[in-house]
């Protein structure tokens, strides 16, 4: 097999080296299989099948501005999203929420599932504001009362990330049946046991109190477990970009959550299921399913919440894993048929597909949750994803990321 090198290839295609990093990063271009980290080499024949069809176009994000940054964390490619090889959506499946933190954090996939619990300094719960405001306030008065907040070592970064997850499920106060069911969720088939867990013993469990006064029944609460691990972490999002150019100042983890929460804020990014679920809202209601889509067109400039994905260009994987399951285990109750009737008319309409944000508040708005469940959940879910990038950011070379700017005088009147 012919190869190039990364410049080599760049000087092929008339791009700088940089643009050839973009095009891996976007899954254009893949590296040769036994590339090292530092020394890509790409197929001679695949570099000269993208010389001869030309540059990729980007005219749907004409300002795009992308940076590659190697990671060992996940991969999205071939409409599939690997987290350290391993299928997300199989892990969905087959694995709690923890195990995959795990398997984030450590590199390794524990057998059975560990168990979160909260520090025994951990406040009461906040009772006031949105979920997504009561999360950020947790996470900086958790940090306040952790006297090790500074220890960036792999191992602290992990058990802190364990804790700290635990505490901002605990800072939301209980609206739902809080007795302890047990439940069969996955990845606990091990040594003999019957794969159950106390809902105690569980994120997703603890998290279905806290979200919805809905009875917590196995496989809703297995649905909860499944969107957390789906929403662990996205190759480069702008909140994992903000966590490791946060991490690259040495700052703590706590520190490296709060900038991505600064990010994830935005209603393009994890607040954008809550237009979704207000869009499936207003379709149960007087206006019909066409009356809702109507709005959301004006709302949006003519786009429609919790669709497409510039990543995923014949459909994001999560949103179909998800969606499949709420299908699987909901069935025909009148919240799905009012989310499936959306998702029908919408596609009718256009030809992009469902994302994860439309499952995620699909799942919110089939089992009573409010409309800033999803981006609860969302915050809950990156917290693990962030942290890993911190890790990783950890033992890289401090303070590496220094974009330049490019001063434009103000134009004379």
């Amino acid at each position: 097999m012919s190869t190039l090198t990364a410049q080599q290839t760049a000087d092929r295609l008339g791009v700088k080296l940089a643009t050839v990093y973009a095009y891996v990063s976007r899954g254009v271009l893949r590296r040769a299989p036994g590339s090292e980290l530092h020394a890509s080499v790409f197929r001679a024949d695949e570099v000269e099948q993208l010389a001869r069809r030309g540059r990729p176009r980007r005219a749907s994000r004409p300002f795009l501005f992308e940076v590659e940054i190697e990671t060992r964390l996940t991969e999205v490619r071939d409409g599939i999203v690997r987290y350290r090889g391993h299928d997300a959506s199989a892990l969905a499946r087959t694995h709690t929420f923890e195990q995959v933190a795990t398997l984030m954090w450590t590199g390794s996939l524990p057998a059975s599932s560990p168990v979160w619990t909260a520090p025994d300094f951990a406040r009461p719960p906040i009772s006031h504001g949105g979920l997504p405001d009561r999360l950020r306030l947790a996470v900086v008065t958790a940090g306040m009362d952790d006297p090790l907040r500074a220890d960036l070592r792999p191992a602290a970064v992990a058990s802190c990330g364990a804790s700290l997850v635990a505490s901002l499920v605990e800072a939301l106060p209980i609206v739902g049946d809080a007795r302890t069911p047990r439940l069969a969720l996955p990845g606990n088939d091990v040594e003999g046991r019957d794969g159950r867990v106390s809902l105690r013993d569980t994120v997703a469990g603890r998290l279905w109190t806290r979200l919805t006064a809905s009875r917590p029944r196995p496989e809703h609460v297995a649905l909860l477990n499944a969107a957390l691990v789906l929403l662990v972490d996205h190759d480069l999002a702008s909140s994992t970009f903000a966590a490791r150019i946060a991490a690259s100042t040495r700052a703590d983890p706590y520190s490296v959550v709060t900038a991505g929460l600064g990010v994830v804020a935005g209603p393009l990014h994890g607040g954008a299921s809550r237009a979704a679920w207000a869009m499936f809202d207003a379709a149960a209601g007087p206006a019909g399913v066409s009356g809702a889509l109507e709005d959301v067109l004006r709302m949006y400039g003519g786009r429609y919440p919790g669709f497409g994905h510039f990543l995923h260009t014949s459909g994001d994987p999560r949103g179909a894993a998800l969606l499949a399951m709420l299908r699987d285990v909901l069935g025909r109750t009148r919240a799905i048929t009012t989310v499936e009737a959306v998702l029908n008319a919408a596609q009718r309409r256009s030809t992009i597909q469902p994302n994860v944000d439309a499952a995620i508040a699909a799942l919110a708005f089939a089992t009573g949750m409010p409309a800033d469940a999803g981006e609860a959940i969302f915050t809950i879910a990156r917290t693990v994803g962030w942290l890993a990038h911190a890790r990783e950011e950890y033992e890289q070379a401090p303070v590496r990321f220094r974009p330049r700017a490019r001063y434009l005088r103000d134009p004379t009147p």
